[in-house]
């Protein structure tokens, strides 16, 4: 009796005009040697041996849904004619039944990194497809199926000059060096829209004129001139005792009072509900839901300046502010502690401490249900299952000689979770979304609506550097995304920042899936550590996704991100009960 051994076998399963899929399946046949019955396979040897192409379409198949999948575009270019056409190829993954689900994201990303290598992208369909099929043998025994469809989508005269995004690499069929953008200027030239973003990252600091021109390869004269403009237009003003110093002029709507140090505020009016910002739109943001504002500007000849708005959310009284500098510099940490320390010294009935902003989105390429997206929301909350804590901080990260990643980490969950609870109730129902369009309504100028979404492009990073634009995960047949129509999701998950993994791809993404992450922000561990060391029992993160890294890299989402994270805080402030 012949053996019997373990093939890779690929068979057609349906063509259409403009459109061909094709499985590859793992399946136990006759070794060569023994005589086939089916003259439509042709059973590969030497090199290729236990790769089996079968000539024949099969009719019906599998009645099991894909267990994931993953969309991306390639540019084909005809050697004849020198037009391009714009293909999309869908991969869809089966595995093996003890194969755990947990690590299925992570095996098919790894997958398709292997397939589009760009040191040996296959260059044509037989190349695709057997490359496919001998990392199927050889490298990735777990999968059990892979199905590829083919469609090709328009024709173009040329493949387009530069890729969706600095960095990115544009694969291309047919031609020896795909093109690949060059990267910004670190330094750029001065303008309205970027002298005004460093006046509004300093706030409520204010900023000398010789400090912004460090900025800009722009002389002096161009950044007067565009200063001047700006108090034309009333956004910044000139310091009093130095009148080359500026700082943010608040909107008309705020009551606005200098102080040399806080008034008292009688034991009932204190404000009993802390929220904290890192940037200027976030505070913008959050202001936009309280009524009966009031800010106090306290300036420092030493130390920061501070600026508090006291106003209500519902039966709330809170108090808002925006740290003085985020990032990853040590100076930057320091100082959003010492903020956050002050606030709570300062507003001692602080019962509950929100951190409200935008963050980076951790994207799961072949997983819907995981899968954040820009304008979702993120409410920090432990996982079900595993640590719990709803903020980790990666100080370090070594690659062992096994290639076993080991993370350095500090995480913090709080006593209480009573308003993760509240969060989890949110997140059943959309009610949060009408906080938003009330908001939009006094907001000036269309920079808080939401962008179109075709903006929202995803990549992959597939090493040294080159990223590949790939498709977002769909939904299971039957349902449909709500982002289709305009509408965020809100997700429960733990959010995370570190400098240990903040520069590099693939450890950001390995981190964020060995533990769980949803988001990364610009580094708040300080903030989060001072609350925990004030002994403050209630505290919550809320990121509005503005983009795939940290949230200070999509400039066009942020201002509609802030603005959802700020909805979500008003629904949950609105739900937390009186207290006394």
């Amino acid at each position: 009796m012949a053996e019997k051994e373990e093939r890779i076998v690929m068979t057609p399963k349906k063509k259409t005009g403009n459109s061909t899929t094709l499985a590859m399946e793992r399946k136990v046949i006759a070794q060569a040697g023994e005589k086939t019955k089916k003259t439509s396979l042709h059973v590969a040897g030497g090199e290729h041996s236990g790769i089996v192409i079968n000539k024949e379409v099969e009719v019906g198949g599998e009645e099991i849904p894909a267990h994931l999948c993953l969309e991306f575009r390639v540019f084909l270019v005809n050697a004849n004619s020198g037009k391009h056409a714009q293909e999309k190829r869908v991969l869809s993954y089966w595995f093996k039944q003890q194969f755990p689900a947990v690590q299925r994201p992570r095996y098919a990303q790894d997958f398709f990194k292997q397939l589009v290598s760009p040191t040996d992208f296959p260059r044509d369909y037989v190349g695709f497809i057997k490359k496919i099929m001998k990392l199927m043998q050889l490298s990735f025994p777990m999968f059990r199926k892979i199905e590829v469809e083919l469609t090709q989508e328009k024709e173009i005269e040329n493949i387009p000059d530069r890729p969706t995004r600095a960095g990115a690499l544009l694969f291309t069929v047919g031609i020896v060096q795909p093109k690949v953008s060059a990267e910004p200027s670190a330094c750029p030239e001065a303008s309205e829209e970027k002298v005004l973003d460093i006046i509004e990252a300093s706030y409520p600091n204010p900023i000398t004129l010789e400090v912004m021109c460090g900025n800009f390869t722009s002389d002096e004269s161009t950044v007067r001139q565009i200063l001047s403009e700006l108090q034309l237009k009333k956004k910044i003003k000139a310091m009093e005792n130095n009148l080359n110093a500026f700082t943010r002029v608040q909107g008309d709507k705020e009551n606005i009072t200098v102080v040399k140090q806080m008034p008292k505020v009688e034991a009932a009016k204190q404000p009993t509900i802390a929220i904290i910002t890192g940037q200027y739109y976030e505070k913008m943001a959050v202001d936009a839901m309280m009524t009966n504002r009031q800010t106090f500007v306290r300036y420092a000849t030493v130390g920061e300046t501070v600026a508090y708005t006291v106003g209500d959310i519902g039966s709330h009284r809170c108090v808002v502010t925006k740290l003085p500098m985020t990032g990853h510099s040590r100076e930057a940490s320091i100082a959003s502690g010492s903020s956050t320390t002050r606030l709570l010294g300062t507003f001692q009935a602080v019962e509950y401490v929100f951190i409200v902003g935008v963050g980076g989105g951790v994207p799961h390429y072949t997983d819907y249900a995981r899968h954040v997206r820009l304008g979702d929301v993120v409410l920090a909350a432990p996982n079900k299952d595993g640590p719990r804590f709803i903020y980790q901080y990666c100080q370090a990260a070594e690659v062992k000689q096994s290639g076993e990643v080991v993370f350095e980490t500090k995480s913090w969950c709080p006593p209480e979770l009573s308003l993760q609870l509240i969060g989890e109730q949110l997140a059943m129902a959309d009610s949060w979304q009408k906080n938003y369009m009330t908001a939009v309504e006094q907001l000036d100028g269309d920079a808080w609506a939401r962008p179109e979404q075709e903006t929202d492009k995803l990549f992959m990073s597939i090493g040294g550097g080159d990223l590949i634009e790939v498709g977002h995960p769909t939904p299971k047949p039957g349902t449909q995304d709500p982002r289709a129509d305009g509408t965020p999701v809100l997700h429960i998950g733990p959010v995370a920042a570190g400098r240990g993994v903040a520069l590099d791809d693939q450890l950001r993404q390995e981190f964020a899936y060995k533990n769980g992450i949803l988001a990364y922000d610009s580094e708040l561990d300080s903030v989060v550590e001072s609350i925990y060391g004030n002994r403050k029992d209630h505290y919550m993160l809320i990121r509005g996704i503005a983009d795939y890294k940290d949230g200070t890299r999509r400039k066009e989402w942020q201002h509609y991100a802030a603005l959802m994270a700020a909805s979500v805080l008003k629904s949950v402030v609105e739900k937390i009960e009186p207290v006394g």
